[in-house]
């Protein structure tokens, strides 16, 4: 199938609106619509009776998720219900002690800031820094780290204004100075390549209802597997075992792999939805949606940009930039040029004090003129 025919296939969307905010919620490809359909069809009809197909199913998610961050075996990836959740799992599982510090940046969205705030009451430090403090964000994160510092937490592309930070840098640093190493990943996965070796992360989490074109309500969490019995763990329930489904079993001994994270029932609907969407982002293939996204987004900047008084908060130079353009217009009121934005249909979002655009690999760049035309006009 032609590409342009699958697209037109996929995203089926309403021609009235101009949908620029994939790094908030996505709409879902009509290949995970239709397993949803199937799913909950089945469900309505037979009950449980296929359960141990749905198994096979949530199996099968496990191999796409290894794959996508090319973590080293399926018994890494843990299926949660959200990024705050795993990043929870971290926060509250590390051992800390009485003068530990974490070190992150200021422009974390608050599911990367609240756990480790919370750790407070054990005497931890957490250090927000500036990335325009010293020569680059990545010497800005690494400055403030001392032999105190147990962990280093950072987004692979900030939610606000897309900045992306050299994650293989970072992670080098930890791992020679016995740091744990933390990426919310959430606006890399489905748009940009990822690689949890290669960055030497201990940890990695994501929702699936941005870039990965799922729904919410479910979310990968990898954790590194020479580090995974030494998270303690607070949440407790049957399908965390070792010997999971013998519920006749007196012994609390927990699974050795992901599984242990996960304290109860797998979230099945999620499970069928995000294993379609992740077949359409193999199917078009990782490189392809990358390149697709970084030629929207130079479009888009260099069409915004003959735009008078108007100022980008995101890079503007190709090897800097992910899926996500914030801007600001110099006298302009923001939330309400953004609620005039809405109101024709353009959905985008209000971040870091500007407009957020987000286009996908899919997006053409007939809805991006469009896009433009409207903000245009508004002003």
């Amino acid at each position: 199938m032609a590409f342009e025919e699958l697209i037109n296939k996929e995203f089926p969307l309403n021609e009235s609106i101009c949908y620029l905010n994939h790094a908030a919620v996505s709409p879902w490809p009509q290949r995970t619509a239709d397993a949803v359909c199937k799913f909950a069809e089945e469900n309505t009809r037979l009950g449980a009776t296929n359960y141990l197909v749905w198994l096979e199913k949530e199996a099968e998610l496990r191999k796409q998720l290894k794959r996508l961050i090319n973590a080293p075996s399926v018994d890494d990836i843990s299926l949660l219900k959200n990024t705050s959740e795993a990043l929870s799992v971290v926060a509250e599982g590390i051992d800390w002690q009485t003068g530990d510090n974490i070190v992150s940046s200021d422009e974390e969205f608050p599911s990367n800031r609240l756990p480790w705030l919370a750790q407070e009451k054990y005497g931890v430090e957490f250090r927000e820094l500036s990335l325009t403090n010293g020569s680059s964000p990545e010497s800005a994160l690494i400055d403030a780290c001392d032999d105190k510092t147990r962990l280093l937490t950072i987004s692979s592309v900030q939610y606000g204004t897309g900045k992306c930070p050299d994650l293989m840098l970072l992670g080098e640093y930890c791992h020679a100075n016995n740091i744990l190493f933390c990426v919310d990943a959430i606006q890399s996965l489905g748009a940009l390549p990822f690689d949890c070796q290669a960055i030497k992360a201990d940890f990695v989490m994501a929702d699936a209802h941005k870039w990965m074109l799922g729904p919410e309500g479910i979310a990968i969490f990898y954790c590194k597997a020479e580090i995974r019995d030494s998270l303690n763990l607070h949440q407790f329930g049957w399908h965390m075992v070792k010997d999971v489904g013998n519920y006749d079993s007196k012994e609390l001994k927990y699974a050795e792999t992901g599984r242990r994270f996960e304290c109860g029932s797998p979230n099945m609907l999620g499970i069928h939805a995000l294993s379609a969407s992740l077949s359409l982002i193999e199917e078009i293939g990782m490189e392809n949606i990358s390149s697709n996204i970084i030629n929207n987004v130079s479009y888009l900047i260099d069409s915004l940009k003959n735009i008078p008084g108007l100022i980008f908060l995101s890079p503007t130079t190709k090897p800097h930039y992910a899926g996500i353009v914030t801007f600001t217009i110099d006298g302009i009121d923001i939330p309400k040029l953004y609620s005039k934005l809405m109101k024709n249909k353009l959905i985008c979002a209000n971040r870091a004090g500007g407009i957020r655009y987000s286009p996908h690999f899919y997006t053409s760049q007939k809805i991006i003129d469009k896009s433009l035309e409207i903000l245009t006009s508004t002003l």
